[in-house]
């Protein structure tokens, strides 16, 4: 980052065209920053991964990715998927990845990024965001709470919602 000029001069954020090859690469570089860090698994993303990761986001419908830019440099991303409330019988968008690159953190980017998902959730007359977060990130913690995310229960006697999977 240039000296001496503030960051919101510099800070461009944009949905990424997932078939412009400078967009394709950074969520690509991004990710694969994402993926060696602890939060994200440790562990380098895949040639193959790498190779069709994008490809294969643009064909799902109602992907979208927000990515912020420093100038010319890719420093954050927020991949998102839609999904449905049956309860509210409208979509949802949640949000699957959150990067900010190691470089850019401590400038408010997940934050601006996250208002940029709310917009286009609300544009796609959304009804909530759902995201999951790891119990040891508590600086990504810190940052959903305050923009507005909070814990998922129904009754406070049944516990809040815990995120399980199977791996296929």
């Amino acid at each position: 980052m240039p000296n001496n000029v503030p960051v919101s001069d510099l800070l461009t954020l944009r949905l990424a065209n997932y078939n412009d090859p400078i967009d394709a690469k950074a969520i690509v570089d991004l990710m694969s920053e994402y993926a060696l860090h602890d939060m994200g698994g440790g562990e380098a993303l895949s040639v193959d991964v790498r190779q069709c990761l994008v490809a294969e986001m643009s064909k799902i419908a109602g992907a979208f990715t927000v990515l912020a830019w420093i100038g010319d440099q890719p420093a954050g991303l927020i991949n998102c998927f839609m999904g449905f409330s049956t309860f509210k019988a409208k979509p949802l968008i949640n949000i699957h990845d959150v990067i900010v690159s190691a470089n850019c953190r401590g400038l408010g980017l997940s934050l601006k990024m996250l208002e940029m998902v709310e917009q286009e959730a609300k544009q796609r007359g959304c009804c909530k965001l759902t995201l999951e977060v790891l119990q040891g990130n508590t600086i990504a913690q810190n940052a959903y709470v305050k923009f507005g995310f909070a814990g998922y229960e129904l009754d406070p006697e049944l516990g809040g919602a815990m995120f399980w999977q199977k791996s296929l």
